[in-house]
């Protein structure tokens, strides 16, 4: 039996069970217990030693490996890690018996009383995510950053005092929010993606990700893309209290932030905001929308112009997102292994200026590829397979590219790219599917990519 049996009795307290150990996990078990819970941690999985180190020195009793059923049916509530699916038999049988089960973030966001800015969205929220963030830091702002990204919200709400928290939130922790409420929500857009978590209903999933409108006031604000069909068809079947402030690159939208000839505009009630979108760091399309969104926050938090100009310019990406590697005889070469699925994919070529040899596959979340077909006609020469099962690729654009070769690892993919590109080409790792049959998960992958590039 793996468990911790270090058991401290708190006879009187309210029992709060935490399910995955993971970092959100720990954070919450942490937090609960500085809150005076009577704390017990289970994961169906083994924990990492980082986690079980944790624990062991904070003298929170766990389990790994199993759920032991009447240690967790016995919670007045229970903090579910948002990779645990409601159909988990666990799940199933804590909601038969009435036990809540929240997030993380529902759990962290009682014992705060900062600011709270949570982006979501299909694609794009990581990167909005850090460049919101790095803007109100280097304004100067006590900032803190957590959700998907970062470490455990619940972890710092125990341990920083942080004056506004800008979260990373997905559909999953969205699931379980119920109470919490954004003092400024961003909805980046809506496409296909985790599916199979929705009953395979585009309307589930979009469903989900308005939660995170979901119990605010006429104080707050709701920020969102006025050109993302799904987002419009979503907000005509609901009430919004908050305050609307849309941002689009097809047309004037005040107040809001749009595009006008080669200028981002910011207009809110505070003053103006114009950049020219060739002074960006990020560049492409869909990082015009992420700049908007993040330049609409930083306006209404009332950032001064200057600030919010010199942070967009000098932000450094994050890593595995359309992340430089190194130019080798000419050739350009871009990691973006943190695109898991095909709209990801779909942004990353949409953003290219050169022919690309594109690295695509991995495993398949049921991907339609029919919407990358018309810019792999455009600007792919070769497609590089990196998986264990490509048929549904090669199926898919055989017609399209001319060359399409299969390989079994990144550094293997990486010389064959580097042969098949010509100067003046990018090599692109932008696979459009998870990477869990080569790799440890997507940083493995693009680790690997990057190595094998830099042994060219």
């Amino acid at each position: 039996m793996n468990t911790n049996t270090n058991i401290s009795s708190k006879s009187n307290a309210l029992r709060l069970v935490v399910l995955g150990a993971g970092e959100s996990g720990a954070g919450a078990a942490y937090l609960a217990q500085q809150q005076g819970y009577d704390v017990f941690v289970s994961d169906f999985g083994a924990i990492a030693d980082k986690y079980k180190v944790q624990l062991q020195e904070w003298n929170i009793p766990f389990e790994e490996k199993q759920h032991t059923e009447d240690q967790i049916l016995s919670a007045t509530e229970v903090v579910k890690s948002p990779g645990i699916p409601d159909k988990a038999p666990i799940i199933k049988k804590l909601k038969e018996s009435g036990v809540p089960v929240i997030s993380e973030i529902e759990f962290a966001a009682r014992y705060t009383d900062a600011k709270l800015i949570c982006i979501t969205g299909s694609n794009g929220k990581t990167t909005t995510t850090s460049l919101t963030y790095h803007v109100l830091k280097k304004a100067g702002l006590n900032v803190g950053l957590a959700g998907n990204i970062g470490k455990s919200f619940a972890y710092q709400v125990a341990t920083q005092k942080f004056d506004c928290y800008v979260l990373e939130i997905s559909s999953f922790m969205l699931d379980n929010m119920y109470n919490f409420k954004a003092d400024m929500a961003v909805l980046l857009n809506i496409t296909p993606d985790h599916l199979d978590r929705y009953d395979y209903k585009l309307e589930n999933y979009a469903a989900s990700k308005f939660r995170v409108a979901q119990n605010q006031t006429a104080e707050d604000y709701f920020i969102y893309c006025a050109d993302d069909p799904e987002t419009i068809k979503g907000m005509a079947q609901r009430e919004f209290k908050a305050r609307l402030l849309p941002f689009s690159i097809e047309k004037k939208v005040e107040p809001g932030a749009y595009l006008e000839d080669q200028d981002m505009i910011i207009n809110t009630s505070q003053e103006h905001f114009k950049m020219s979108i060739t002074e960006l760091a990020l560049q492409g399309k869909h990082n015009i929308y992420n700049s908007m969104a993040s330049g609409i926050l930083a306006k209404v938090l009332q950032i001064r112009n200057a600030d919010i100009r010199e942070s967009m310019a000098d932000f450094q990406n994050i890593e595995h997102r359309l992340e430089f590697v190194a130019k080798i005889s000419g050739i350009a070469f871009i990691n973006d292994s943190k695109a898991t699925n095909v709209n990801s994919t779909w942004y990353a070529l949409e953003s290219m200026s050169t022919d690309v040899v594109l690295i695509l596959g991995g495993v398949d979340k049921g991907n339609d590829y029919s919407m990358l077909k018309e810019l792999v006609k455009q600007k792919v020469k070769a497609i590089v397979c990196l998986g264990k099962d490509n048929k549904r690729i090669h199926d898919a654009f055989e017609d399209d590219v001319d060359v399409i070769v299969n390989t079994q690892s990144a550094s293997e993919a990486a010389l064959v790219a580097y042969h098949l590109a010509t100067k003046g080409d990018t090599v692109l790792l932008s696979p459009a599917c998870a990477s869990f049959d080569l790799f440890k998960n997507y940083e493995d992958r693009g680790n690997q990519f990057k190595q094998a590039v830099k042994e060219l």
